[in-house]
């Protein structure tokens, strides 16, 4: 089997995903999983497609990640690690849309307007 590649994006941060059959070893801008993301939780995030198709330790994960801050980063590369393993075997795909795992989560951040404190914030009104 060929390397297969994969986009995931999450608020402003993408990762290009590629995905070989190895004995699981996770490397991200060419530092090891546990180099990139020191907390458990964003490595828990990252190894859940594995967790969930139970393919631990089964394949070999090089990604590209871009922009954004550490928590969108890992679970832009939650989706392009789900959406590889999609393209490795279509058997995969019910347990992973079943665990959401293969929604593009839309949301971004609002833009600050011209004249105001924030995006929604408005200066504090003084009627007299």
């Amino acid at each position: 089997m060929k390397a297969v590649n994969a986009l995931g994006r999450r608020k402003s941060a993408v990762a290009r995903v590629y995905v070989v059959p190895g004995s699981g070893n996770i490397t991200i801008n060419g530092r090891d999983l546990n180099d990139y993301f020191t907390l458990d939780s964003l490595r828990y995030i990252v190894n859940q497609p594995f967790e969930v198709t139970g393919t631990i330790a089964q394949f070999d994960i090089k990604a590209n990640l871009d922009g954004g801050g550490v928590k969108g980063q890992a679970e832009a590369m939650r989706l392009g690690i789900s959406r590889a393993l999609c393209e490795v075997n279509a058997e995969y795909r019910a347990a992973l849309k079943a665990a959401g795992f293969l929604s593009r989560d839309a949301r971004e951040v609002e833009r600050k307007k011209p004249g105001q404190p924030g995006a929604r914030r408005r200066f504090q009104f003084s009627k007299r």
